[in-house]
């Protein structure tokens, strides 16, 4: 599968906004963004803003959630398929399966400081849900599970630091998570008003309903 091999600081930048997509230099002073707020490139700084169509209004959005959650367009599709075939709001359904992927369960637990290195830790083995052993980022956590680190992983200079700075931030509101155990729930799916504000999801259900 093609993955993304270039500065993951180009993205925020591309997108205007923090993406956090770095861990705790997001929170630092050295987050390229705070230095350099302008788009990437040698022609970055003299881009004008101008006004944007409503298709490079939703196309942007998609772009932004995808770079968010570190998907590919195909694997980005299949959800936005997914998730218009569900009862209920389909921008909504959209959110709610992206959080319930284990990479992002595992990061909203604090366990890990961005989703690329909570997806490092699952391939690895690391994490268990319901005292077994899952190796894959898109796992789709379910309601209820409980979700534990292997001893091995407890030891790690970054899971330690990522919890450290976790305990300080806060986690997600919708897991339950010990982080001196190192153990957790995925407790419920989170509402809308949980949710990043800056997310547009409607925009991505325009742009995929044409």
């Amino acid at each position: 599968m093609a993955r993304y091999m270039d500065a993951k600081c180009r993205l925020c930048r591309r997108e205007g906004e923090k993406l956090y997509l770095k861990g705790s230099k997001c929170y630092s002073d050295k987050c390229a963004i705070e230095r350099r707020p302008y788009a990437p490139g040698m022609h970055g700084q003299s881009r004008r803003p101008g006004r944007a169509s409503d298709y490079g209004l939703q196309l942007r959005e998609k772009q932004k959630v995808k770079r968010i959650y570190g998907l590919q367009e195909k694997q980005f599709r299949r959800y936005f398929q997914d998730a218009d075939r569900m009862p209920g709001v389909t921008g909504l359904n959209l959110l709610q399966l992206l959080e319930s992927r284990l990479d992002n369960v595992v990061y909203r637990m604090g366990w890990a400081s961005s989703r690329t290195e909570a997806r490092q830790m699952v391939r690895h083995k690391h994490v268990m849900v319901n005292g077994r052993v899952v190796n894959i980022p898109s796992y789709r956590v379910p309601v209820g599970a409980k979700l534990t680190l292997t001893e091995k992983a407890r030891e790690h200079l970054r899971v330690k630091a990522a919890v450290e700075a976790a305990s300080q931030r806060g986690v997600a509101d919708w897991v339950d998570v010990d982080l001196q155990s190192l153990q957790g729930t995925f407790r419920e799916l989170p509402a809308r008003d949980q949710l990043d504000p800056g997310i547009h999801e409607q925009l991505i259900v325009e742009l995929y309903s044409k």
